[in-house]
């Protein structure tokens, strides 16, 4: 029943694209801790860097591989205490969306579907590596987009004059 409202609402909003998760893997996970076992005997208050980069390919059928990377840099006073990259991957089915839209989607959420799972890696990671969890706060990959498409516009502006 409840299939056939969602089916109603989206039929009476006009959106007739279907995002489906195909499959969700870890592709890649590194962690470096080249400073222990020193610092495990210190008082910490390390700074995190959290960078963030996704990539899609097309696999056909309507099907891409999403791979968001995240990696996680913490140092205290410019020395590593610990670095962990993850490349979490999902094989998504993408059909019935105007073309025009589908960057977009592959960019926001494909990886909103990704980043619990990367987060997990993550934290499990680092605590591994025997230090204290890190929890990583959620991510808006929205703005991220529309930060990119911005800053892209205004380097092709630059560009031509």
């Amino acid at each position: 029943m409840a299939e056939q409202n969602n089916a109603g609402a989206a039929a009476q909003s006009g959106v007739t694209g279907q995002l489906a998760i195909q499959k969700i893997y870890l592709k890649d996970l590194s962690f470096e801790a080249p400073n222990s076992p020193q610092v495990f005997t210190e008082q910490l208050n390390p700074k995190a860097d959290v960078q963030f980069a996704n990539n899609t390919t097309a696999l056909g059928e309507d099907n891409h591989e999403v791979v968001l990377t995240v990696t996680v840099n913490v140092q205290q006073d410019g020395r590593a205490i610990y670095l962990v990259e993850v490349q979490q991957a999902g094989i998504f089915t993408v059909r019935g969306f105007p073309a025009e839209h589908l960057p977009a989607i592959l960019a926001t959420a494909c990886p909103n579907t990704l980043f619990p799972f990367a987060r997990e890696a993550i934290c499990d990671a680092v605590v591994k590596g025997g230090f204290p969890q890190l929890l990583l706060a959620p991510v808006n990959f929205e703005i991220l987009y529309a930060q990119e498409m911005r800053r892209r516009q205004e380097q092709a502006g630059a560009a031509s004059h």
